[in-house]
């Protein structure tokens, strides 16, 4: 049974055109589910990375306007939060969609902390989006107004942007993989909750995200696992993106992604880190393959008919 670590992107998560409201984000995931079960159904043995920026983004900005009567939460804990509640909304919505197929199995969602490097260059160059879309004056208000640096991503408006820094060490990677044969496990959520580790062992939260579409190539390494399937909101990976001569992609060797990063074909915030976690997939797994492609669309790259599938040569 081929092993998958699927990482969802935001729109398994979220609609761009309903209300992000719990409610509507279930409605999302539900549908999510479905296509995830479908997999399974295969025969594929599956664990799950997710993303939470616009859910983190929402959680810190509950807590900053209420600041007058509750104490904002740190950073590290709203992650922590986003873990929980993203999880339960999938462990509810696969498990409902497993059963539908007479697959009765259960789903966990495991609370993950993923250390990083106190001097990581992401520290002092913040490049994560995080929260809702702006327009540029209101872009331009909050980084007058809050302190926030704020970029354009992608030509879909304005967003906050935090350090991103580079994912180590899962700390709790023995759990995942002691749960790994009897369950589907939901982990690293948001990218894990990033901590430092100190001389002493201990652990401590830091304000930062890390990218999920890193953290579930190095989930991938740690399980062993066959395939990373990165979904996202594109059938395939394109360059010249956005312009009259794009060019979808259905393959990609190591080599020629890397001339495209090197070219800047990639966005920073959106298909960048997606096509870097599968390059890294492959060149520490070289007889094992990266896919990149949309959510409907998952059965058909597994099956070779759809998607951008990265490999080493």
């Amino acid at each position: 049974m081929a092993k998958i670590i699927i990482a969802l992107g935001g729109n398994a998560l979220q609609s761009g055109k309903e209300a992000p409201t719990a409610q509507e984000q279930l409605k999302v995931v539900k549908r999510t589910c479905e296509y995830i079960a479908e997999l399974s159904a295969r025969g594929y043995d599956i664990a799950l990375v997710h993303g939470n920026g616009p859910q983190v983004g929402r959680i810190i900005l509950a807590g900053e306007t209420a600041r007058k009567v509750v104490p904002p939460m740190p950073f590290d804990v709203c992650g922590a939060m986003s873990q929980g509640y993203i999880g339960y909304h999938l462990q509810q919505s696969l498990g409902y969609a497993l059963k539908k197929r007479n697959l009765n199995y259960p789903v966990v969602t495991l609370t993950t902390q993923v250390v990083v490097e106190r001097n990581d260059p992401a520290f002092t160059k913040p490049t994560k989006p995080i929260g809702p879309f702006y327009t540029a004056q209101e872009a331009n208000f909050l980084s007058q107004n809050e302190g926030y640096v704020m970029r354009e991503d992608s030509g879909r408006g304005w967003r906050r942007v935090v350090a991103s820094p580079k994912p180590r060490k899962i700390v709790e990677i023995d759990a995942v993989r002691a749960l790994w044969d009897n369950m589907v496990v939901v982990a690293c959520g948001g990218g894990g909750v990033p901590v430092l580790e100190n001389p002493d062992g201990t652990l401590e939260g830091v304000d930062a995200v890390i990218d999920k579409d890193y953290a579930a190539e190095l989930l991938a390494e740690q399980v062993q696992a066959d395939i990373l399937l990165i979904l996202t909101a594109v059938e395939r990976v394109a360059i010249r993106f956005g312009t009259p001569a794009q060019e979808d992609l259905p393959s990609l060797t190591w080599a020629q992604a890397h001339r495209y990063v090197e070219e800047g074909q990639f966005g920073v915030g959106s298909m960048l880190p997606k096509v870097q976690a599968a390059m890294a997939f492959v060149k520490a797994n070289p007889d094992k393959r990266a896919i990149i492609t949309s959510l409907d669309k998952a059965v058909a790259a597994l099956d070779g008919k759809s998607g951008t599938v990265i490999t080493y040569a």
